[in-house]
């Protein structure tokens, strides 16, 4: 059996080009990943998940971000509108985790309709006051009761309805106040009080297929972002528990700094198992592809677990 590459890429619009066919053919990354530019009629979109999968050879994973709000690729009419995640658990109470499943489980319909059967959510971030705008109201809650019961309501909502749910931004990016497409947050927050709160939830939930990292500094225990950082990612197998799979934040934010391919290499050696690249340039896959390589044999067994076993098994 082939091994997965190390990498999810997007690509740059509605239809795979020749270019991208035979990268992606010799690269044979793990999945793939959907934005609003490659998103135009259902024929279309199914189209194109089909071209991904053809070209890898194996029912490959298609993520997208499909929070709510802001955060939504898909629109009317290709799906519903939904509200953002903060909005509902403040609005609905004690039905929020009810109605995240809902939400959830529908969504799940929606997207494996088109041929998505992957999700970058939940996001278990805990919403405070500081928390960048670009992240608070995608937030589940401002305690970890809360998001810990609205982000296993929805993780559990989207795999009754087959597709994969992925918990970020692992171990929590709450307390930036940085946005980390532009900049690096930093948090000067001691361990314990990020024990207690920030990685509490993924701790909880620390059973879940796969999660995100965070392009975010802890100062009391690395110095480099946690996407980089081998303390941060031994603190999220150990201390969190995780042992599903860990694929990287887009390696393309300005968080990170160095080119493309340092940025993926940095993270796949820190102990990240897969990285993720979003912005469909082809020049820049090309390189990661190169710089990342083949998935190191324990992250292809957590690849295989989270989809469900080996590559064999899924191939259409």
């Amino acid at each position: 059996m082939t091994g997965f590459g190390a990498a999810i890429y997007g690509c740059a619009g509605l239809r795979l080009t020749k270019d991208e066919t035979a990268l992606f053919r010799q690269a044979r990354p793990f999945g793939f990943i959907l934005f609003a530019r490659n998103l135009d009629t259902p024929a279309q979109i199914r189209a194109l998940c089909a071209e991904m999968r053809a070209a890898v050879g194996w029912d490959a994973p298609i993520f997208i971000d499909q929070e709510g709000g802001r955060v939504q690729r898909l629109r009317p009419p290709l799906a519903r509108d939904w509200r953002p995640p903060l909005e509902d658990a403040t609005q609905l109470g004690r039905d929020a985790a009810r109605a995240f499943w809902l939400r959830e489980r529908i969504m799940a319909e929606e997207l494996r309709g088109l041929g998505i059967d992957g999700n970058c959510i939940p996001t278990l971030d805990i919403a405070r006051p500081e928390t960048h705008r670009f992240l608070h109201n995608r937030c589940y809650g401002a305690d970890v009761a809360t998001v810990v019961a609205h982000g296993r309501a929805a993780a559990e909502g989207l795999m009754q309805g087959g597709v994969l749910p992925v918990m970020k931004h692992i171990p929590g990016h709450g307390l930036g106040t940085l946005d980390s497409h532009l900049e690096l947050p930093r948090v000067a927050a001691p361990l314990d009080a990020l024990d207690g709160m920030d990685f509490a939830p993924f701790r909880a939930l620390n059973t879940l297929p796969m999660a995100m990292s965070a392009h975010i500094v802890f100062e009391a225990i690395d110095h480099r972002p946690a996407t980089q950082s081998p303390v941060m990612i031994e603190l999220i197998r150990d201390s969190i528990g995780f042992g599903g799979l860990l694929m990287t934040d887009d390696i393309s934010m300005q968080a990170l700094s160095g080119t493309v391919p340092e940025r993926a290499r940095a993270a796949l050696d820190a102990g990240c198992d897969v990285v993720l690249h979003c912005n469909g340039d082809l020049a820049e896959m090309q390189a990661v592809a190169e710089a990342a390589g083949a998935m190191s044999p324990a992250a292809q067994t957590r690849a295989e677990t989270a989809t469900g076993g080996p590559a064999g098994a899924r191939a259409g």
